[in-house]
Formats: structure tokens, sequence, C-alpha cells
């Protein structure tokens, strides 16, 4: 009988499992196998060791979205001090004048005492904003005024969004390099894809040359990754938008692959949202942009991804129910009493599983 109570996808995390830093080494992590064709049995391996379970002709699909420096701290022209985190990447506006350009965004604004419309924020030289709409939950659509180019003031007065279970007071600059995949192409993203974290490139030269194919798409991760699960029935859950890319090229990929018997293993469940999302009922991927909306939850069938590497997710959160649906509920919480006992490290910075149900 499938459980679609909150209660039911609850986990007990020690706090200390909660990984701080990334590991010394991307590839340095740990890979729990959760192996479907033995009735889910678990083995403790290191993440290189995901190339011993992978076969010529399987494809691998990445999601090569790019985080940008989104958090900015400034402050009010009355000098109250200010954070506004933008929720998604600013879309430059026509209108510009005199060396400056102007962007439009929403943004999640933290002030102590809230900024009204027409409230001018200042964080820099050459970057201000101009709260010009209040929305829910403390948003707010600001327009930004630029005296340089948008992706030079992001770099200079940006930091990168770190989800809010790292509770380190700075980011570090090695933030910028490791809360990034090292193959991120398209800015976009207030989240990393995380289980691309933990790739070389040593070790996709090794899936390459072990005859292992690699498609990229584009979903660029949202905050709303980390919006709590409200809905005491899991199905009442509203899941948030993201915006997503499949290029006709990686989608003949992925079909081709599909067609031919091969294997098709999710790099993150962004990709195994988009994937799921972009196909037809015939489990064909359709090249394409839009809006993904697609929640999965146990109950789901799943027409295109066989296999998921993963990075372990939030207790009562909507990614726990989604790997819940790739490998069952009960296996997934065994698998995380297990991870728990053995010491693994947890969610983004933290180790990795392999979902093997093919």
């Amino acid at each position: 009988m499938t459980a679609y109570s909150l209660d039911d996808y609850d986990y007990h995390l020690p706090p200390e499992l909660i990984a701080q830093q990334p590991p010394p080494r991307r590839d340095g992590s740990r890979l729990l196998v959760c192996d479907g064709r033995r009735d889910f049995a678990l083995s403790d391996q290191l993440f290189p060791d995901m190339l011993s379970w992978l076969a010529p002709g399987d494809l691998l699909v990445f999601n090569d979205t790019r985080v940008f420096p989104a958090r900015l701290s400034g402050h009010k022209e009355s000098g109250g001090r200010v954070e506004l985190l933008l929720l998604a990447y600013p879309v430059l506006s026509d209108v510009s004048g005199p060396g400056a350009t102007e962007a439009e965004a929403w943004g999640l604004l933290k002030s102590s005492k809230g900024a009204r419309p027409g409230t001018w924020l200042q964080f820099g030289d050459d970057l201000r904003a101009l709260v010009e709409e209040k929305g829910e939950g403390g948003k707010v659509r600001v327009r930004l005024v630029l005296g340089a180019p948008l992706a030079d003031c992001l770099a200079r007065y940006g930091r990168m969004p770190l989800p809010p279970y790292i509770k380190r007071e700075n980011e570090q600059e090695e933030d910028r390099r490791r809360y990034q995949t090292i193959y991120a192409q398209t800015p976009g993203a207030v989240a990393a894809p995380t289980a691309g974290l933990h790739f070389t490139q040593e070790l996709l030269g090794q899936i390459k040359k072990k005859g292992v194919g690699m498609a990229h798409i584009t979903l660029h991760v949202g905050y709303g990754t980390f919006a709590p699960v409200r809905s005491q029935d899991i199905r009442r859950h509203q899941i948030h938008a993201e915006e997503y890319l499949i290029s006709r090229e990686n989608a003949e990929l992925i079909n081709r692959t599909k067609a031919a018997g091969g294997r098709i293993w999710a790099v993150g469940t962004t990709s195994v949202r988009t994937l799921e999302a972009a196909a037809g009922e015939d489990g064909r991927v359709n090249p394409g942009s839009g809006s993904c909306r697609l929640y999965i939850y146990p109950g789901y069938s799943f027409k295109v991804v066989d296999n998921l590497l993963t990075n372990f997710h939030l207790p009562r959160s909507s990614l726990l129910f989604l790997v819940s649906a790739l490998a069952g509920r009960e296996n997934i919480l065994r698998a995380y009493r297990h991870a728990v006992a053995e010491r693994y490290r947890f969610f983004s910075y933290g180790d990795a599983m392999a979902i093997i149900r093919k």
C-alpha cells in the first residue's frame, strides 16, 4: 500500500552529519549503492567505484546549469542593512541610460524594518536596486540599475547562495569553485545540482573510455527546492516551477540510447524531473524549453530514467518522495538508516548514493 502521509518520509539525522564543507577532492566522497537487481542490497563504496556499475552503451544525463552569485548584501538609503537573494537570473530590460543598464528580478529580501515599494537598496558603487513590488513570503520585485555588465556586478558584489543548512557565517572563496559542477554552462540556478559536484575531468575521461555516453540538459534549480512540504497528505503539495532546456541533439542521443537498450542514468533529481517532464507517453524525450512543474512521488511510473546518482535528501522533502518513487519508500528509509549508522555525510556537500533499478 502506497504511503502518502508526510510523517512516513521522516528519518533521524544527527546534525553533525550535515556536511558544512566539501571534501578535499570532488571524487573523494563515499557512494552508497542500492542495488535493485538484488532486492536493493546495500554496499559501501567510494564515488569513483561508480565506474564498475556502468556498461558500454549506457548514457549519463547531466544538468549543466550554472549557479550564479545570487546573494547580495547592502543597505537602504536610510542606512539599514539588507540582504537580497535573487530567485532567478535577472532579465535585462530595454531601458538604458548613459553608462547604466537596468534589469528586473524577483528576490527574497531580509531587512529589519522591511522595504516598501520605492525604497532604494545600495549594493555597490555600480549596483543598486529599486523595490517595485512586494509579494508573498518576503518576496519583492526589484529593478536593478547597473553601472557595469550584469555578470561583472554579480561576480563583484554577489555571494554564492549556499543552502540554509550550511551554517557558516560567510562564503569561503572555495565555495565559488566547489558549489559548482565542472561542466556548468548557462547561469540561472540558485542551488547546485549537487549529484554532479562529485565528478572530475579525470573521472569523465574514464567514463568516456568505457564507451558510456554523456548527454547534457539544463534545468535552472530554484530556491523552491528547499521549500518545506506543509501538506500532511503529500499529494496536495504544490511543486515549484523551474525553467529547462533540452537541445535536439541531446534529445536524439537519449532516445537512441533508450531504443538500443542502453540504460539511462540521471545524474541528480533535477535531471530526473527534466527528462520525465519532457517525455511523451511513448517515453521519447522531446527537445525544447519550458517550465518544469512535474511532481514525482510514490506511485509515479518512470518513462525514461532507469538508474540514478544522487546525494542524500532532507527528511520530509519532495526530493525524498522522488527517490522513494524510484526505489520504494521502505528501501530508501532502510538505506538512509544505514547511511546514518555508517556516518555518511549528508546533503549538498555530502556523499552520494546510486539507485540501480536496471
